[in-house]
């Protein structure tokens, strides 16, 4: 109940700026260095939550919302923080779900025709517009949470550092090709537009030159995988490599406890895809007991550096938890990005990797393109990915 108290706290402060927050130094000495404007989206969905100023939602803070608002917390902790010492930073969040100042609505009003930097944790159709706005103003758009593309194309304006699906793919067979090239190498699927997807990256992947540089086997099941099923496959002198090329629960839970149920007696790495890392089932301890499970994540935080422990005393203070991953990512987009604006304010997208600024993750920016003939690249991606090992329901670095 404490905590949705702090929560109604902070949406009232967000409906009462007018989703505008401002970190400006006032000081007259100070107004004359230059001021760089960043706009922060989210989507809040305020105009639904409340009525009146009145918070709709008798039973607590509604799921849908929690993730915008934590990254926007994680946001203004950032600004509150942040010493700049020779410009100003004029920083507005933005509700991207609003009825009344809706992103197509604030692009029609010129509003945010002077903006120096678009950071978003925005998806689908918010997305696509900031991009394409971004590319029309020639404004860096960072596109912090959405692991997508969005169909975004011809766009050296927006960043993706939260990587595709395909960056994944790519990851891992860049890993297999180094360290398993003469291990049996099972794709695990099921049927599934996703899946499909999965597959095709990998097929495209292995076979550039027109023949497959790996034995890449697929497994295909419309069931659930079970040791029946899997166990003939494998072979107790040799190493298996098995990746869950699925994004649904069900499918990688199975899967696991195949390969659970096998490998002591058979050597088997088992890597799944990037949002295994949310699989509450993956992750208990008693079920999967000294078994690894592998995936891939562009982000990994020990929390044991300062800017954690900043970002985590300022966050408990104000609003009696601990911060999620959301506001860890709200806080690290801002905090580097902003700096990285200030310093390089004429050339932003040509020093997107200085690696000065760190705060949480590396980052590896470079640009796409979905064509080789295409001249300008279809969007920027993060292709910084950790090899993440799920062990006894602890996370920690592997690659």
């Amino acid at each position: 109940i404490y905590m949705n108290k702090k929560f109604l706290v902070g949406l009232f402060f967000l409906l009462a700026s007018s989703f505008a927050f401002k970190a400006i130094a006032q000081t007259d000495s100070l107004q004359k260095m230059p001021t760089y404007k960043v706009g922060i989206f989210a989507p809040l969905y305020l105009d639904s939550v409340f009525t009146n100023n009145n918070f709709r939602y008798n039973q607590g803070v509604p799921k849908f919302i929690v993730p915008a608002v934590e990254f926007v917390q994680g946001a203004q902790i950032a600004l509150d923080s942040m010493v700049m010492e020779k410009e100003n930073i004029n920083a507005s969040i933005y509700d991207s779900r609003s009825y009344t100042q809706s992103i197509s609505t604030l692009i029609k009003n010129k509003k945010l025709d002077s903006l120096n930097l678009i950071i978003g944790s925005v998806k689908d159709a918010d997305y696509k517009q900031l991009a394409d706005f971004a590319l029309l103003k020639n404004i860096p758009f960072i596109s912090a949470t959405y692991p997508n593309d969005g169909g975004v194309t011809g766009n050296p304006f927006t960043v993706i550092l939260n990587s595709t699906l395909k960056a994944h793919c790519e990851a891992i067979y860049s890993y297999l090709l180094q360290n398993h090239g003469t291990d049996l190498i099972y794709l695990c699927r099921k049927k599934g537009s996703q899946e499909d997807k999965v597959a095709a990256y990998f097929k495209m992947l292995n076979e550039q030159d027109g023949r497959a540089l790996l034995n890449i086997r697929t497994l295909n099941t419309d069931s659930a995988f079970t040791v029946d099923f899997l166990k003939p496959k494998l072979d107790s002198n040799r190493q298996s490599v098995i990746i869950g090329g699925s994004l649904e629960e069900g499918f990688a839970t199975s899967l696991a406890v195949a390969c659970y149920n096998l490998f002591e007696t058979y050597p088997i790495t088992l890597i799944g895809m990037p949002n295994w890392d949310a699989f509450t089932s993956l992750q208990k301890k008693e079920d999967f007991e000294s078994f690894p499970v592998y995936f891939t994540s562009p982000y990994f935080n020990t929390k044991l550096d300062n800017y954690s422990k900043t970002l985590t005393a300022a966050y408990s203070k104000k609003y009696k938890t601990k911060p999620s991953d959301m506001a860890f990512k709200g806080f690290e987009s801002v905090q580097l990005f902003i700096k990285l604006l200030a310093k390089y304010p004429d050339d932003f997208m040509k020093h997107i990797n200085d690696k000065s600024f760190k705060v949480f993750c590396d980052y590896t920016i470079r640009p796409v393109s979905l064509k080789k003939e295409n001249l300008t690249p279809d969007y920027f991606e993060n292709k910084h990915l950790y090899f993440i090992k799920l062990l006894n329901g602890a996370k920690s670095k592997a690659w």
